[in-house]
């Protein structure tokens, strides 16, 4: 199981939010990339980097951040927040980003993410930011009326291979994952599953490797020190 260190990017700074709250926000650098080289440098195999301002107004902000960080470190990085065309993915996979993440725009873009997996294949992962069961968007300040579980079926279809599953109300409270829904989401699909949102303890870890989920993204619980990324990276090298 891939380990993600998570770098959330909020006005230009790497910062962690409370349960996607951006009124609740909590600056851990001032510089993404440098977190990123820090990440890298304790091992990292893999990053997730999410681009705040970009998920709630759909513009992509921190796109230069971004692509920095894609050209900085030589490790592969995943990369969603506001991205809502076939020209945002293509200018950050040109950047050399690994894998492209679509939220909003896989519920309200199906035209979009058929074209998106078509064309990209692997390289595009959709994030399931789901309240109560239900999907949300907007940088998590919308929920909609679509059920978690039937949106993974319709993805699976239109030939998406890698899904985020964050749970909003689990997401910067250091209280552990929501393991019934991760293992719903998985169950109900073949898809590669990454579970995110309130990670906390090597216990969290190991149970999520028991489920045999593909990767496991951690933001609050690597950042205050509750983790050590070191200490989880055995056994991730060959998970790629």
């Amino acid at each position: 199981m891939i380990v993600l260190p998570a770098i959330d990017i909020k006005n230009g700074k790497c910062v962690r939010l409370r349960q996607g709250d951006y009124n609740q926000v909590k600056i851990y650098n001032d510089s993404p990339v440098k977190a990123a080289l820090d990440w890298q440098q304790k091992n990292a195999a893999y990053l997730h980097v999410v681009d705040l301002d970009g998920a709630k107004s759909g513009d992509s902000t921190n796109l230069s951040t971004i692509k920095k960080i894609a050209e900085e470190t030589s490790i592969p990085v995943q990369v969603g927040g506001g991205i809502r065309s076939l020209e945002r993915i293509d200018e950050y996979v040109q950047a050399g980003v690994d894998r492209v993440i679509l939220g909003t725009a896989a519920i309200t873009d199906k035209t979009l993410l058929k074209e998106a997996a078509a064309e990209y294949g692997s390289k595009i992962a959709v994030s399931i930011d789901a309240r109560n069961g239900y999907a949300a968007t907007d940088g998590w300040t919308e929920t909609t009326d679509v059920k978690a579980v039937d949106l993974v079926k319709e993805l699976e279809e239109v030939g998406v291979q890698t899904i985020v599953y964050t749970d909003i109300m689990k997401d910067g409270m250091l209280k552990g994952p929501n393991f019934k829904e991760l293992q719903k989401m998985d169950t109900a699909t073949s898809m590669n599953v990454i579970a995110s949102g309130g990670i906390t303890t090597e216990a969290d870890i190991a149970l999520l490797r028991e489920m045999d989920l593909y990767g496991a993204i951690i933001g609050k619980a690597l950042y205050d020190g509750a983790l050590d990324l070191a200490a989880l990276m055995e056994g991730d090298a060959n998970a790629r």
